[in-house]
Formats: C-alpha cells, structure tokens, sequence
C-alpha cells in the first residue's frame, strides 16, 4: 500500500505489513520435524554415548539457553538439545532463543517441564522468529515450530501478529512513519474489525477542543500535520476500556532541541500508539465482550517558526491552562487531551501507554516497565498477569507528596515539575493524573518500546512491551 500527501500529491513508500508471524507456526507437520529436546542443567544421563561426547567436547551442559545441535549421518539436524537450566524455574519465554539460533527446517519442542503452558512456549517460538527486513534486499527464512495439540493456534498468530507490527511501526523511520502512515494503519485495523474509525486533522484540531495536540503538532510541515485518530468497537451495553498511545512520530525537543545522540532513536517516540494499537487488535481479535475504543494523538514535534516556546500557556481539552517549562515535555500535553477525551467515553478502565521519561529508564532499566495506578485490585491483577506471561512489569508509586511540584506559576499547572520531586517518571503520572478518568479505572505505564542491546529472540530495536500481559489481565476480567 502506499500513501499520497493530500498536500503534495507525493506517494510515499510503501508500508508493507508485519512479516506473517503464521509462517513460523505449523498446525501440522509439513514433512520431517526435528525434535527440540529439553534438557535440565546437569541431567545429561539421557543422552546417548554420541551425544554425551558431543556435549562434553562442547560443553553443553543443561544451562538455561545452551544449544547443541546433533547431526545426523546426512549432515543435517536430528535432534537438537536445548538447555533449560533448573526445571523449576523454566519460563516458556526461554523459548524466544530458539529461532535466531536453529537452522531452517521444521521443529517440535520434547520433555518440556510440564508446569509450562504450550501456548506460550508456541508464543515465545513466534515472538522470537520477528525481524525488520523491510529495507533489505533479500528476506531471510526462519525455522517453523509444529504446535502442541491443544493450542489455539489462531489465538498465538494474531497476539504474535500485533506484537509484530507493533516493532514494525517502532522500527520504520520517521520519514516513511509520519502521522498519515499511522491513521492509515489504524484505519485499516478499524475496517478489519468492523469498528468505526475517526480522524480530526491540522487546524481543525483547535475547533474540535484538542488545543495541546495542535500546539505540539502545528510546527510540523502540513504533509505531517496533527491529528486525533479514533477507533471505536463493540456492542453498545457491554463495559468500556478505552486505550490511549502517545503517538509523537518524531522527537526533535522542539525549541529545548534535544543533542543529537538523544536524537537518534527518537523514531521510536510514537511506540505508545503502535502499543494502543496493537492491544485493541489484539483484543478485537479475541471478541472479548467489551467496547474498545483506541485514542492516538499523533504528532512530529518539530521546530519551526510556530512551534510552541518554553513559556507558552496552552489551553487543554479538560479547561486546565498548562505553563510549559520544556518543549520537550510534549507527550503528556498530547496525552491530556486525549485522556480528557477517553473519559468523555466514561470507561470502566482507561490504559495509557508512552514512551513519555528518561526517568523510567534510570529507575528501572530497557527491560522491565512501571506502571502507575491508584486501584490496588487493577495493579495487583496486572502484575500476576505480567508474572504468568512473563512480560515484566512493576508498580511505581503515584507518590502525592511530589504532585505540588507541578503547581504552574501563572498557569494552572506546568509540564516540567521542579527538581526538588527528582522523580520524573513519577512526576510524569501525577501530570496526567490531573487529565485521567474519573470514571472507572485509570493505569498509566511508562513504556520503552525498544531494545538497546540484542540478545536471541530480542534484537536490537522495536520492541513488544507490557501488551500481552495487559491483554492476558483483559482477558481474565471480561473473558
């Protein structure tokens, strides 16, 4: 598909969808299957007098992620052992290895420790054969993996789907991912599920009662103006969760211009939309009995001579006026509007995703999010769902001791709280606590979307992050 600028009447380059995640899951076997046995660290007396010497000259030793593959007499893999370390303490996300580390051919899983759940060892199989390859010449085939009976294989495809292009959406440049790319998207997600789609553009934004989203967006060049993107779906009656994605498709900093090594990666600031957009894939796809709706505020926060400027006083959807301190606090300006909006819907639940502070990065690392909420029962349902799918996430507090230091000097409130708080993570939450729902429930989490190092199964890059352990609690609530 391509996308021509209505301003311009250029064609951009086209967005190909995800690589099909169904291509790396067999129902069936298609032919010889390779049978991938798990072995526990040091329990090797299994193995015949071949492959105990093999495993021996190479040191294979049962550890979690150890690989040995054993040819046979025609050269190919017969069978291959894979490490799991302690049983006990095997997690089906171990299996996310996998891919990067087989040959191509076909695969089944042997003597997994029964405590794991064959849909997410199938799961972390599909997650773990993603790659971007969009921009290269030749596409690499990956190793496929036979299911389990009793898999929902239709169920594993579409979250491994969504997971894939929410990496695809993070990884693809900012000059082929601008806001019309993405409206296209969500409105193709819309059309696939039946769900009413809606988009307000440029100035209309200011008419239309999204004054922050037009002030972060107005600087962009009109090719890549604002928006508000809009997905509703579901039958009228049934319970609400509105799901919102800060959608910045570019950070420069605005006039507080980011140094360039902060620069480099900031593509990937309108991971909290392909986030929004996946899960409420996700959970269309699955028919739970809910209504979804999905808000992306979509942006480049560019610089130009309209951009907004450290002191500007900006209106808000909700009526509060914000001082801003820093241009490149920009995320939660465009999230109040569209948290103002989510509660307009009265939800039973609002979720709120962002690539929104460096804070939570220092606090907690690239791999493990924060999550905020004041509904204990919600956190504590999140975090047994995040501990069962093996999708890390922690609560941090939304501590009111720091929320006076987003009191504004001559506005209501101001959008870089004083450094005394220091917690800006923190801090961020208690700022779009003043926007969020009132109505229902309301979990704000302080998303990276990206992995700094590689690792099998974890490139470097785009990356899934908290979706499918929210989709799993979703699941156990409305299921």
């Amino acid at each position: 598909m391509s996308f021509r600028d209505p301003a311009q009447g250029i064609v951009k380059h086209k967005i190909e969808p995800p690589r099909a995640m169904t291509e790396v899951l067999l129902t069936a076997p298609e032919g010889e299957t390779v049978p991938v046995v798990c072995v526990a660290e040091g329990a090797l007396e299994a193995l015949n007098a071949f492959e105990a010497g093999l495993a021996a000259a190479t040191e294979f030793k049962g550890k979690a992620g150890q690989l040995l593959i054993v040819h046979g007499a025609d050269g190919r893999p017969a069978r291959v052992l894979f490490g799991i370390g302690d049983p006990a303490r095997a997690q089906a996300m171990a299996f996310r290895a996998l891919p990067a580390k087989l040959p191509v051919g076909d695969y089944r899983i042997e003597d997994a420790p029964g405590h794991l759940d064959a849909a997410q060892v199938a799961l972390a199989f599909a997650l773990g054969g993603y790659g971007f390859d969009r921009y290269r010449k030749k596409r690499e085939k990956h190793a496929r993996l036979v299911v389990a009976p009793g898999v929902d294989v239709a169920e594993i495809r579409e979250i491994a789907h969504a997971c894939a292009l929410a990496k695809d959406m993070v990884n693809t440049p900012a000059n082929d991912m601008g806001p019309l790319q993405i409206e296209t998207i969500a409105r193709e997600i819309a059309e696939r599920h039946g769900a009413t789609f809606s988009v307000i553009t440029g100035d209309a934004l200011l008419a239309e009662g999204y004054p922050s989203v037009h002030a972060v967006g107005r600087a962009a060049d009109p090719a890549r103006s604002p928006r508000m993107i809009e997905i509703q779906w579901g039958e009228a009656g049934k319970p609400l969760v509105a799901i919102v994605g800060k959608g910045v498709v570019f950070d420069s900093g605005g006039l507080d211009i980011k140094p360039s090594a902060g620069m480099r990666n900031m593509k990937k600031d309108m991971g909290g939309a392909a986030h929004a957009l996946a899960l409420g894939r996700m959970l269309m796809a699955a028919n739970l009995p809910i209504r979804v709706a999905i808000l992306t505020p979509t942006v480049e926060n560019a610089i130009s001579g309209d951009a907004m400027r450290p002191g500007d006083v900006l209106d808000t959807r909700k009526g509060l006026t914000v001082e801003v301190g820093n241009t490149d606090a920009e995320g939660r300006l465009i999230l109040s509007d569209a948290l103002t909006r989510a509660g307009e819907l009265e939800p039973v639940l609002t979720i709120d995703m962002a690539t929104l502070t460096g804070a939570a990065r220092i606090a907690l690392g690239p791999q493990v999010i924060p999550f905020f909420t004041d509904d204990d029962a919600l956190a504590a349902d999140i975090a047994a769902a995040a501990k069962a799918v093996d999708d890390p996430l922690w609560r941090l507090p939304l501590w009111p001791g720091y929320d006076e230091a987003l009191d504004g000097d001559i506005a209501d409130l101001k959008n870089d709280p004083d450094g005394w708080a220091q917690a800006g993570s923190i801090t961020a939450g208690l700022f779009l606590k003043r926007f969020a729902p009132t109505s229902g429930s309301w979990v704000h989490l302080d998303i990276f979307a990206w992995n700094p190092k590689g690792r099998p199964g974890y490139p470097v890059g785009g990356e899934a992050q908290a979706i499918r352990a929210l989709y799993a609690m979703l699941k156990t609530r409305f299921g």
